[in-house]
């Protein structure tokens, strides 16, 4: 139980997380039936990894941040992880927008750092071109030497995005920005009440490891009780899992039996005490909701072995007493210091130097690994389309 009141307002589970439930309490299985097996190059080959960033990370929608780090009109944010230089703005209508951060003058870098700045313009440090941050040109220096420029002509270059279920996607290419699926998924985290969640902390991790090998942990429940025996484990059985795909996306959730005997499951805050659900959304971000309060976390692969992992830790509410503050930062050092960084992380870094041997030319997977084969299936289904 928390020490603090979270106050959540009253939402209801979607039907696909109380089929997932309901599949743990009456001991249902949907996880793969027998053994099964993944490539080892599939982490540790380069010219694999090109062809993923092609066909998936240059292509696909994706997740670049989630609502609560931009809250407010009049915001924004640097983003330069994904390997392009991104703008993500908030306007003053509060809809949300992804830009490339790029004056249309020069080509300058428009805005530098990498932390959320408060503004209503955008102003170029070479020449002072300015921008509204809906991406209108506002104004420029000496604009008679312009002749005949239409400043309608000259907004930022903007890229496709929807804000949907407390989070921010954009494509990278107008021709694959379909967000039916994350509109999909979206519903389940509105029933979670992403939306309304508030920043608490954020933290950017440098990992020597595959994207994969990240995912992978998040993907199966066999090493809960055994990597984080001295962390989460013992609040986890094994077996006691369900999972199934929204779309490219795979949603999957992780029951305590003992404690399910008579909860109403469509209690939302009642089954979130009983059952975890984590979210793997192609190409590589985990929603990971805990009974108070929501991981999520986001990569950004900059190589084949080597991710840059984003991780937000979103809250209720903000903290209103040194009591609260106290409980959200012991939770954060669990997580995103220890179970994550220090087990997860390390898992894979551990799991890269391996494979990277050749002594394991394929990885063999259990029937509670089911849903590492379904995820990468997933990958070779995007990497087949544009083959």
């Amino acid at each position: 139980m928390s020490d603090v009141d979270t106050k959540q307002p009253a939402h209801r589970p979607t039907r696909g997380m109380l089929a997932l439930a309901r599949d743990i309490a009456e001991g249902r299985q949907r996880d793969a039936g027998s053994a099964t097996t993944v490539p080892a190059s599939v982490y540790t080959d380069p010219d694999y990894w090109q062809r993923e960033k092609a066909a998936i990370y240059d292509r696909l929608p994706q997740i670049v941040c989630p609502s609560a780090l931009l809250p407010d009109p009049g915001m924004a944010l640097p983003h330069d992880a994904t390997g392009r230089p991104l703008l993500v703005t908030r306007d003053a209508s509060g809809m949300a927008h992804v830009f490339l951060n790029v004056c249309r003058h020069r080509g300058t870098r428009l805005v530098e750092g990498n932390e959320v700045q408060c503004t209503k313009r955008l102003v170029c440090p070479y020449h002072a071109w300015t921008y509204a941050v809906d991406g209108r040109l506002l104004a420029l220096p000496r604009p008679d030497t312009f002749p005949g420029l239409d400043k309608g002509d000259y907004g930022l270059v903007e890229l496709p995005c929807r804000e949907t279920g407390g989070l921010i996607w954009f494509s990278p290419s107008p021709d694959s920005a379909d967000f039916g699926f994350a509109d999909k998924i979206g519903e389940d985290f509105d029933a979670l009440g992403m939306g309304e969640h508030v920043l608490f902390r954020r933290k950017t991790h440098e990992v020597a490891g595959n994207w994969k090998l990240i995912m992978d942990a998040f993907l199966e429940s066999y090493h809960v009780t055994r990597l984080h025996a001295q962390t989460i484990g013992p609040f986890f059985k094994d077996g006691a899992t369900s999972g199934d795909m929204i779309g490219p996306h795979a949603r999957s959730a992780v029951g305590r039996l003992e404690e399910m005997d008579g909860v109403d499951l469509e209690d939302m805050a009642a089954l979130r005490r009983v059952v975890t659900f984590a979210y793997q959304l192609l190409p590589g971000a985990l929603v990971i909701p805990s009974p108070d309060y929501i991981n999520v976390m986001v990569m950004m692969p900059q190589a084949h072995d080597r991710t840059l992992v984003e991780d937000f830790m979103l809250i209720p509410e903000h903290p209103r007493t040194d009591k609260a503050r106290n409980h959200w930062e012991r939770s954060w050092a669990l997580l995103d210091g220890g179970v994550f960084a220090g087990e997860d992380f390390r898992a894979a870094e551990l799991g890269q130097q391996g494979l990277a041997t050749g002594a394991v030319p394929q990885l063999t997977l259990g029937t509670l690994e089911g849903g590492i084969r379904r995820y990468h299936e997933t990958v070779e289904e995007a990497l087949r389309a544009v083959n």
